[in-house]
C-alpha cells in the first residue's frame, strides 16, 4: 500500500513538472533550416463592428541561429511569398496579391532579418529585426517561445502585430484594421 501511495506522489510530482521545461542554451544552441512542412505563418485582420479575416502563407523559407555565447548574437532570417497567400476565398486572395496589397509580381518576397534577440525568460525572447515589404523596411518586434526541443528539430511559437499603412497596404483601413497579428509555429531542422 505505501509503495502505491509512493507511485502515486510520484506520479503526481512528474505531472507538475511544467510540460516545458527550461531548454539549456548549450542544447539549443546551433543553425536550424525551417521546416515548411511543420510550420505555419498565420495572420489575423480584424474589421469594424467584428469580423475580419485570416489567412496563411503557403510558401516560406529560413534559418534560425541560436548563439551559445551571447544570445543576443542569435539570428532569424525568415523569407515569405506572399504569391502564396490564402485565407479560403479566392477573390480575397487575388485582391491581396494585387498591386493594391502585396503587389506579388513586383515585390516577389517579404523579409525579416533579425537584429537582436533578447531573452526574456527560460523559454522565450523577444527578437527584435527589419521587416522588408513592397519596397519599404521598418524594425519590428516579435515574441518567441520555445516549444521543444527534440533531438535535432526545435519548434517555437512566434507572435507579434505589425501596422501595414508603414508597408503602403494601407487599403481598406479604417473598416479593416490597420493592425496585422501574426501567429507563427515554426519548426526548425539542425544541419
Amino acid at each position: 500500500m505505501n509503495a502505491r501511495i509512493l507511485g502515486l506522489a510520484a506520479f503526481a510530482a512528474f505531472l507538475a513538472v511544467p510540460a516545458v521545461a527550461a531548454v539549456a542554451l548549450s542544447d539549443a544552441a546551433g543553425s536550424y533550416t525551417i521546416s515548411p512542412s511543420g510550420s505555419s505563418i498565420r495572420f489575423t485582420i480584424g474589421k469594424a463592428g467584428g469580423g475580419g479575416f485570416d489567412g496563411a502563407f503557403g510558401r516560406f523559407k529560413g534559418t534560425i541561429r541560436i548563439d551559445n555565447g551571447d544570445v543576443g548574437h542569435s539570428k532569424v532570417d525568415l523569407t515569405i511569398y506572399p504569391e502564396s497567400v490564402g485565407t479560403g476565398q479566392g477573390r480575397i486572395d487575388q485582391f491581396l496579391r494585387s498591386d493594391a496589397v502585396f503587389d506579388a509580381a513586383n515585390n516577389p518576397e517579404i523579409q525579416f532579418r533579425s537584429t537582436n534577440v533578447t531573452r526574456t525568460g527560460d523559454t522565450t525572447a523577444l527578437v527584435t529585426g527589419r521587416l522588408t515589404a513592397r519596397g519599404k523596411t521598418f524594425p519590428e518586434k516579435f515574441t518567441a517561445e520555445l516549444g521543444g526541443l527534440n533531438g535535432g528539430t526545435i519548434k517555437f511559437h512566434v507572435t507579434g502585430k505589425v501596422l501595414r499603412s508603414r508597408y503602403g497596404m494601407d487599403v481598406g483601413t479604417p473598416l479593416y484594421s490597420n493592425v496585422v497579428s501574426f501567429d507563427m509555429m515554426l519548426t526548425g531542422k539542425r544541419g
